[in-house]
């Protein structure tokens, strides 16, 4: 079984803890602040006892998904491809939804298994997670340009 005072003292050492939330499909469920201002989850699953899951969802902003609707389609399926290209380079798990090839969601996942589970291990699981998240906004931004006071709703709950 993963040890989940270890997990919650590497991110307090850290300081990347935020919070713990309750979530009947877990064992227990942290609210990572990596880096400042930016929500990962991190899941250890009741039916998976020997994994830990590093992920986040980002919802599209009314604002962006406008300027992505009214783009050409040629334009909007070149997005989507880059998106998938860059975030399997990253060898990162992830669910876009992107129904017409507007993308309105993304969630990006890591795992780590108990016989790899380290401090290392997981602060370059949050970085990785992290990156993959940035790859797909600064994608965002080059095709469709920036949006003022675009948010990004980063929560996953599972």
């Amino acid at each position: 079984m993963i040890d989940e005072k270890q997990i919650r003292d590497w991110l307090v050492d850290e300081g990347f803890f935020k919070d713990k939330i309750a979530d009947e499909s877990a064992n227990f469920h942290f609210i990572v602040n990596y880096p400042d201002n930016h929500v990962i989850d991190l899941i250890q699953p009741k039916n998976k006892e020997d994994v830990i899951l590093i992920g986040c969802a980002t919802e599209i902003s009314p604002e962006e998904m406008n300027i992505i609707r009214d783009s050409p389609n040629k334009k909007k399926e070149e997005f989507i491809w880059y998106i998938r290209f860059g975030l399997n380079q990253f060898l990162l798990d992830f669910e876009l939804e992107h129904p017409d090839n507007n993308l309105q969601r993304f969630i990006i996942t890591e795992e780590i298994y108990q016989d790899g589970l380290s401090k290392n291990n997981l602060i370059n699981a949050l970085k990785k997670v992290f990156k993959g998240k940035l790859q797909c906004i600064w994608l965002m931004e080059k095709t469709f340009g920036k949006v003022k006071n675009g948010n990004h709703d980063d929560s996953m709950f599972i």
